[in-house]
């Protein structure tokens, strides 16, 4: 059957573990997705700016969900989704954000499959009109020069989008 089917047993010592090490985990990852607040931000970093405090938080949002589309740790997925995020992440407003966000909170494999259309989009991340967040990085993957036998466009892509 599908590996989905199968009931995982564990032995009581695996259990306890578990339960030390699931609170850690989740913590781990809530302050991976997280943002920061401008008042936890160094003054140091935030240079001489006048925009308001929202502003820069929807910036700092902004970077940070462009470099984790960059920094996924698997090529093909830091390719396409660093690229299109590189171009169309700084117009987006902040509903389109929340859509980008939870499109990259999902496991890298599954990325992957949803812009190169072998799986569909989920349901929490489909529009009715179809213009959603992730299928127009599915219509963008599907026009990208990055899918293209190219090298020399492939390394101008790489270098035009800091990837390299």
């Amino acid at each position: 059957g599908d590996s989905g089917e199968m009931e995982a047993k564990l032995s009581a010592k695996e259990e306890k573990l578990l339960q030390i090490a699931k609170p850690k985990s989740e913590a781990i990852f809530e302050r991976h997705v997280s943002f920061p607040k401008v008042e936890n931000i160094p003054a140091s970093s935030m240079g001489e700016s006048a925009a308001s405090v929202e502003l820069i938080e929807l910036e700092v949002r902004r970077k940070r969900l462009v470099y984790r589309s960059k920094q996924r740790g698997w090529l093909e997925v830091d390719l396409l989704l660093g690229t299109w995020a590189s171009q169309n992440v700084p117009s987006l407003d902040s509903n389109e954000l929340d859509d980008f966000e939870a499109f990259v909170n999902m496991e890298t494999i599954d990325i992957y499959n949803i812009v190169t259309l072998r799986m569909d989009v989920p349901d929490h991340l489909c529009t009715v009109d179809g213009n959603g967040i992730v299928e127009r990085i599915q219509a963008w993957a599907r026009n990208s020069p990055l899918g293209k036998a190219d090298p020399q466009k492939y390394k101008q892509v790489k270098t035009d989008n800091n990837l390299i």
